[in-house]
């Protein structure tokens, strides 16, 4: 029991008494007897009722206490629509933050992959890129007949399957259509559905026998999206066909809905059988090539088998097989490699993790970010319980000579912060729901948004509801315990407790304090990621961005091969292009920027490579407009031209870092070197110019070595066109289409967008969180603003006779201001000094996300401090006005 027993006399005499009580403190106050006894009787009623209901009960459970304070919660909120309303909104809009943040993280770090058992899946490797064939270091990716090998003699594994590392993007024709449309493939072993315990929900999947023999199984998977959106799920899908790079595909099967593959934020429109590798990317070789690793290997562990056993039998085989390849006679490194070469088993219950890697930082970040926007929240709200708690004393007071024990009041008033805290909820679920909508938009993913599904599951309404309960405690808490905290005999007589009234405006500066400390915070980090964004902008990425037109173009899908002929092709399409109206430059490359690039060993004629001088540069494949086009500097020599043809000696274009590393000391014009490795051509490409040094993978990267070859003397296809342009862009995208279409009218061109899209598409995450945490900082300085502001208000209404006192005595307008905002001004200095240093601690969280300049940034601290010292001096400026302009009559009869 939580209440002391009375008798049901003894409870209704005192009542009795204190409306007695009341009704004479009434009737001096000018009313009738029978309205003063009427105005007690509403004013206790209520209460009456339920105490009297509760203690004539003398056996109530648990959930009737709970039942009884939810009701009487219900009502006392019902009676307060403004305060509700401001509180419900208050706390949807914390909740709701976290809810959709979470819902994001939950979609790419924590929901498992929709398939059978997804714990029991591995990866061998980490899912990170790298790995090297010569020396048996760590490798990430693996050959087809390494995965035939493993798959063949391990122990571990029920079942092993292998996936192309790459997510083609192809064009392709469906059906009967005339016109091509972009397909995202990806190429699987047959037993890749069967591992995964993934049945199609129309027509059949892959098999074992689809792996052999090379080339003769053109048949397709497509995925449930892509098949509602192709064909509104018409089961006449199947026996359809999809021609890719000049081979006709029949689709077998249907993938279930809900099934996007083993990689979050990857969703394939198609599967191809592994089997077709070298259809769908001719010249490649890596079925028949043992040290040609392409592939992600993926395991079903058997029933009782651990990761350390599996590890322990995978690394056996490897060894072994490794052995083998490199033959008998091995030299005295390649014995050191093999005994320190070690493949990691990684568990892919939730997917791949090299998708996840570069998502973990951003999205632990922006949790941060909205907890501390919710706790920010509940600091404000707690400052309106305490308010109201004050305007309740009398209740509370009464209620608590009545027998009501401390405890039992802390639970009623706990058990309305919990019905605010779950209505709440409930609009914050809503606007988690439109947020997480805004959310996938805000990450550009091409032509269709981001295939992540952020929709709400029992995860992420679990974690709402403790974010309810949570907050619900840290609101109601501390006011429910300052409330009860009251001296009966004063708050009996009177409408107000001065004990009361002192702890509360303790507490209420303490909120504001904290409140301006956590939004401190926020602004901080808010401007770090700012700056950061800025000065990415501002990065020199050795080209120019402005007014370039990207295009796509793919020869293997109308049967182009890596000959003359698709160099005619190259050649013919910058002739026509180039004398287009408002066509200033174009050129055809391997990749223009964050497109990956594609590093070999270098050598250097004259200079004999040793291990401890490992030479690499990248290099890009390229036509002679490129570095015009791309607006790249010359800086030495020359760039390819006419005369750079595939009977002339072999050329190179180098880079400034190229030309400082490599060819130091004298003029690089003229000097020779090799890449690739290939030993039959070795050092036998001459230098003709040097350019500025350019950004290939992303604006963050390093200053390093690389190499431009032109077409003409290394052929290979080539997907990237670019236009520089003058004018309408629409009109030149429509140009160049028709100009291509005259060359080759089945070759199919896609226009991409421009470079400056490409490269914000490279910063998309960082500027997602500094949109993000920009807007969360503002929100958290704006509730701040609302603390200060509802705190100096009550204050001023609090102290109306004592102003209205000093005024009467000769007090100036402008000292009375600067009196109620000093104390506002006080608190919020008080924050900033407490927020500066912990957010110089919490800013060592955030420094490898940085760019360009230093966690202790002093202009970003010193605009955020201000900042802060602005809002408060702007929330306390209307109380404190409004205290100014108090009629000293009036004020001196104020009660």
């Amino acid at each position: 029991m939580f209440w002391r027993k009375r008798k049901a006399s003894d409870f209704a005499a005192e009542i009795e008494a204190h409306l007695e009580h009341e009704t004479e403190r009434l009737k001096a106050q000018g009313l009738s007897e029978e309205a003063a006894r009427s105005a007690a009787q509403r004013a206790f009623g209520n209460l009456t009722r339920a105490e009297e209901r509760f203690y004539e009960s003398g056996r109530w459970l648990w959930w009737d206490h709970f039942t009884q304070d939810l009701r009487f919660g219900l009502r006392t909120l019902r009676k307060n629509p403004a305060f509700t309303a401001i509180a419900v909104l208050t706390l949807a809009l914390g909740i709701g933050a976290n809810t959709a943040i979470f819902s994001l993280l939950n979609a790419v770090l924590l929901r498992p992959l929709p398939v059978e058992k997804p714990e029991e899946l591995v990866l061998l490797g980490t899912g990170r890129a790298g790995g090297s064939t010569d020396d048996f270091a760590e490798t990430e990716l693996y050959s087809y007949a390494f995965y035939r090998q493993v798959r063949q003699k391990n122990q571990v594994f029920s079942d092993l399957s292998a996936m192309l590392s790459l997510l083609l993007g192809m064009h392709g024709l469906v059906g009967g259509k005339s016109e091509m449309e972009m397909l995202h493939v990806q190429l699987v072993s047959g037993t890749y559905f069967r591992m995964l315990g993934v049945s199609p929900v129309l027509g059949r999947a892959f098999t074992q026998a689809e792996d052999e023999p090379a080339g003769a199984h053109p048949i397709a998977m497509v995925s449930y999206a892509w098949w509602d959106r192709q064909s509104g799920r018409d089961p006449a899908i199947l026996g359809k066909t999809v021609t890719l790079v000049s081979t006709v595909y029949t689709i077998v099967g249907v993938t279930p809905p809900g099934f996007f593959g083993t990689a979050v934020g990857q969703s394939p429109d198609v599967w191809i059988p592994l089997s077709m590798e070298k259809q769908i990317s001719p010249g490649w070789n890596g079925l028949d090539d043992k040290w040609f690793q392409s592939l992600y290997i993926l395991g079903r562990l058997k029933a009782g088998v651990t990761m350390g056993q599996a590890q322990a039998n995978v690394n056996l085989l490897a060894n072994q097989i490794w052995r083998d390849y490199a033959g008998q006679k091995l030299t005295k490194q390649q014995e050191d490699d093999l005994r320190h070469a070690q493949i990691e088993l990684t568990s892919i219950k939730h997917g791949l993790p090299h998708i996840r890697y570069g998502a973990e930082t951003p999205l632990e970040i922006l949790m941060t970010v909205v907890g501390l926007v919710l706790l920010i929240v509940c600091a404000n709200l707690a400052n309106l319980l305490l308010a109201r708690a004050t305007r309740r004393e009398r209740e509370i007071a009464v209620r608590m000579s009545l027998g009501a024990g401390r405890g039992r009041l802390v639970r009623q008033m706990l058990t309305e912060s919990l019905v605010l805290a779950l209505a709440g909820a409930l609009l914050g679920i809503v606007f988690a729901v439109w947020a997480g909508k805004v959310l996938i938009t805000m990450v550009p993913h091409g032509d269709q948004p981001l295939p992540l599904n952020v929709s709400s599951d029992a995860r992420v309404l679990g974690f709402t509801l403790l974010v309810s309960l949570a907050t619900a405690l840290l609101c109601g808490l501390a006011p429910a315990l300052r409330a009860t905290r009251i001296a009966l005999g004063s708050s009996l007589k009177e409408a107000r407790g001065s004990v009361a009234l002192t702890s509360r405006t303790r507490l209420a500066k303490s909120l504001i304090v904290s409140q301006v400390a956590l939004s401190l915070v926020l602004l901080i980090g808010a401007g770090l990621f700012l700056r950061t964004l800025v000065n990415l902008s501002h990065v020199d990425t050795g080209f120019n961005k402005e007014n370039v037109l990207l295009f796509g173009i793919d020869p293997p899908a109308v049967g182009y091969k890596e000959d003359q002929r698709v160099v005619n092709l190259y050649q013919q399409i910058e002739q026509r292009v180039s004398a287009l109206p408002g066509v200033r430059a174009e050129s055809i490359s391997w990749f223009t920027f964050d497109q990956g690039e594609n590093t070999d060993p270098v050598s250097i004629a004259g200079r004999p490579p040793t291990r401890e001088d490992d030479m690499s540069a990248s290099y890009n494949v390229v036509g002679p407009g490129y570095f015009a086009t791309m607006g790249i500097p010359l800086l030495l020599g020359r760039v390819f031209g006419q005369q750079d043809t595939g009977a002339s000696p072999k050329v190179a274009v180098i880079n400034e870092t190229f030309a400082r590393w490599y060819l130091p000391g004298s003029s690089p014009i003229g000097k020779h070197f090799g890449i690739g490795g290939d030993p039959k051509h070795s050092n036998d490409i001459e230098v003709v110019g040097v350019v500025k040094d350019a950004k290939h993978e992303n604006l963050r990267e390093r200053p390093f070595p690389a190499a431009y070859l032109p077409y003409t003397q290394r052929v290979q296809y080539l997907n990237d066109f670019e236009v520089r342009y003058s004018g309408d862009p629409e009109a030149i995208i429509a140009e160049v289409r028709r100009a291509v279409s005259q060359i080759d009218h089945s070759l199919p061109v896609a226009y991409t967008g421009t470079l400056v899209e490409q490269v914000n598409r490279s910063v998309a995450s960082q500027s997602v969180v500094a949109q993000l945490s920009s807007f969360f900082g503002l929100l958290a300085a704006l509730l701040a603003c609302i603390g200060i502001y509802g705190l100096a208000a009550y204050a001023v209404t609090r102290r109306t006779n004592e102003i209205g006192v000093r005024m009467a005595l000769g007090a100036e307008a402008s000292r009375v201001l600067w009196m109620v905002m000093r104390e506002s001004l006080t608190l919020a200095a008080l924050g900033v000094a407490i927020g500066i240093p912990v957010s110089l601690a919490a800013a060592r969280l955030i420094a490898s996300v940085l760019f360009g300049l230093k966690t202790t940034d002093p202009a970003t601290i010193v605009f955020a401090a201000l900042a802060m010292i602005a809002v408060a001096a702007l929330a306390a400026y209307l109380p404190a006005r409004r205290a100014s302009k108090v009629d000293p009559m009036v004020a001196l009869r104020y009660e």
